[in-house]
């Protein structure tokens, strides 16, 4: 008689750890799965939270060091720009300066009669030259004196003014833009004291209320 029949031994026990059920043919949940539907772990949830908030403030810190690098470029080639600009503007500034005397010359020989033939042109193709680079001429006989733009070389008194006034212009000024280059040297003339007093006395009764 054979051990199983004598019931002196258990009946082996066979475990099927097959992953996919063969008579089905779907996947086994193994015993570790939770069951569908279950609540997730709370540990989980408490390790994510964390992690998607650090996320948050590490992208909002890239993105202000981002603003803050595009900020100081911008300003840096904002600087250079002016600097280059500034550069030019002194070294076409100076190579008028030196040219300033030629002018001078033509001028006063256009004054004389003396610019004429070949010399005319090549004037006239200087001064369209120096006129593209920005630099004009001022000073003019007749216009008000002004100290920051002329240099009296000559005083005088007048009866034909009624304010300090240019009556000559000894050497013209010149300019590029609003930078001033060279004064232009002037003859001054200022009204005499009987001018200024006649002047006030037609300003008073001018001013002075009607009599009837």
């Amino acid at each position: 008689m054979s051990p199983r029949e004598n019931g002196s031994e258990e009946e082996p026990v066979i475990r099927d750890n097959r992953k996919i059920d063969p008579e089905t043919g779907k996947a086994r949940e193994s015993a570790g799965d939770a069951p569908e539907g279950a609540p997730a772990d709370q540990g989980t949830e408490t390790a994510a939270a964390p992690a998607e908030g650090s996320a948050t403030d590490l992208l909002a810190e890239r993105t202000a060091d981002l603003q803050r690098l595009q900020a100081e470029f911008s300003n840096y080639r904002k600087r250079v720009e002016r600097d280059r600009i500034t550069v030019r503007e002194q070294a076409v500034a100076s190579v008028l300066t030196e040219l300033l005397p030629v002018l001078d010359d033509i001028g006063r020989a256009r004054d004389h009669g003396e610019l004429t033939g070949g010399f005319a042109k090549v004037s006239e193709s200087l001064e369209a030259a120096v006129g593209k680079l920005g630099l004009t001429a001022y000073g003019a006989k007749g216009e008000p004196f002004d100290p920051t733009v002329h240099e009296a070389l000559l005083h005088s008194y007048s009866a034909e003014v009624t304010e300090p006034t240019c009556v000559e212009i000894l050497q013209p000024g010149y300019r590029i833009n609003e930078r001033i280059l060279r004064v232009a040297r002037v003859a001054v003339a200022e009204p005499s004291e009987e001018t200024a007093e006649e002047t006030a006395a037609g300003s008073g009764e001018s001013g002075g209320p009607d009599e009837n």
